[in-house]
């Protein structure tokens, strides 16, 4: 008897993002034991990873759980895992919108969705923040298609399309939009706004903690005295927004906005929150775009926005810049967010069987 079991599993790049995915059904049903095996398969706690298959990074110790919903206009139920890199501890309070370009290309090549014609609509939810969204897939003669011309920023070359549209994502993991009720909450002495739209956030001007909001990813990992500014406003914006004690989660994440340089509509640095995200995620990304259009926002006054109801917004980040295709009702704290659009890329890196300790998950 071998002191190995297999797992299968899909390696894929997902948007900006890269990891293992799985069919739930391959998984254990206990969580316990599940958490176990995804830290097992990706190598952790280790700040290399070296014993598995994680890249040591935020964005590429992340994982995808798919299987099939019983939501009647939905095919499919994602799930997603961060995987801590130095602590054995594995994070389902948040989700991943680049990981989701890749959910619905392995929906079809598992089998779980009949490819359609040249686009197949995946209609796909989102177990962590019980969010819906279609994903627009390329399948010229019933195949997936992975080359294309679509081009990310945050990634090198181009790539076929995966197109996303978020819908129901008010509120992802709190009471509303805006779950302290008010469009500007002051922590710690700092204009902070506090919300959820795909992704609780916690907004505030660069400025006010002190930077200009145009800095490297490097240069903003190395400020230790940010981190701990930032983190301080987090933890106390969590209770107030009604997600409790944050410290040992990664959710609410924080962004620090600054006026667009580069013609795109406001500028964003992303936190994870220990660090630096090296783009932009997308979730977090329809989350600054609805800050950016709604009015009395930390936003407001830095967005260069035509608050039309139907735009797309444009995020300036380290990598490049994120389009979101924003579509909402009003502008005020009273908001309605309809649904928001973004364009990914995503390829399979290998499929095959995963191997862990048999002893971590014994039959």
């Amino acid at each position: 008897m071998s002191d190995l079991r297999s797992i299968p599993c899909t390696l894929m790049r997902g948007g900006t993002s890269k990891g293992p995915y799985f069919l739930k059904s391959n998984l254990p049903e206990d969580m316990e034991t599940r958490d176990r095996v995804l830290l097992a398969a990706m190598g952790s706690p280790d700040n290399r990873q070296i014993d598995g298959i994680g890249g040591a990074t935020t964005l590429t110790s992340k994982v995808a759980i798919v299987g099939p919903s019983n939501l009647e206009d939905r095919d499919i139920n994602y799930y997603f895992a961060q995987v801590e890199i130095e602590e054995a501890r594995v994070d389902t309070n948040p989700s991943c919108g680049n990981m989701l370009a890749g959910v619905g290309p392995f929906a079809i090549e598992q089998g779980l969705v009949p490819a359609g014609g040249d686009e197949t609509i995946v209609r796909i939810f989102d177990v962590n923040t019980e969010t819906k969204i279609d994903a627009v897939i390329q399948t010229p003669g019933g195949k997936v298609r992975y080359e294309g011309d679509a081009e990310i920023s945050g990634v090198p070359g181009r790539a076929a399309p995966v197109r996303l549209r978020f819908r129901d994502a008010g509120g992802s993991k709190t009471s509303g939009i805006l779950p302290t009720g008010n469009p500007i909450d002051v922590i710690n002495g700092v204009e902070t706004t506090c919300i959820d739209v795909a992704m609780p956030m916690v907004l505030m001007r660069a400025e006010d903690v002190g930077i200009t909001g145009y800095e490297s990813k490097e240069i903003l990992d190395a400020d230790t005295g940010l981190f701990e500014r930032i983190e301080a406003i987090r933890l106390e914006a969590g209770k107030i927004m009604g997600l409790g004690d944050v410290s040992q989660k990664v959710v609410p994440k924080i962004g620090l906005l600054a006026a667009p340089k580069h013609g795109g509509s406001i500028s964003s640095r992303y936190f994870v929150p220990t660090a630096t995200h090296a783009a932009h995620a997308v979730t977090g990304g329809i989350c600054v775009a609805t800050a950016a259009v709604m009015r009395g926002t930390v936003g407001d006054g830095l967005s260069r926005v035509d608050r039309s109801g139907d735009e797309d917004v444009i995020i300036e980040h380290p990598s490049g810049k994120l389009e979101i295709e924003l579509s909402v009702d009003g502008s005020g704290p009273d908001l309605t967010f309809i649904y928001g659009g973004v364009i990914r890329t995503t390829r399979k890196l290998f499929s095959g069987d995963l191997f862990i300790p048999a002893r971590i998950w014994p039959d």
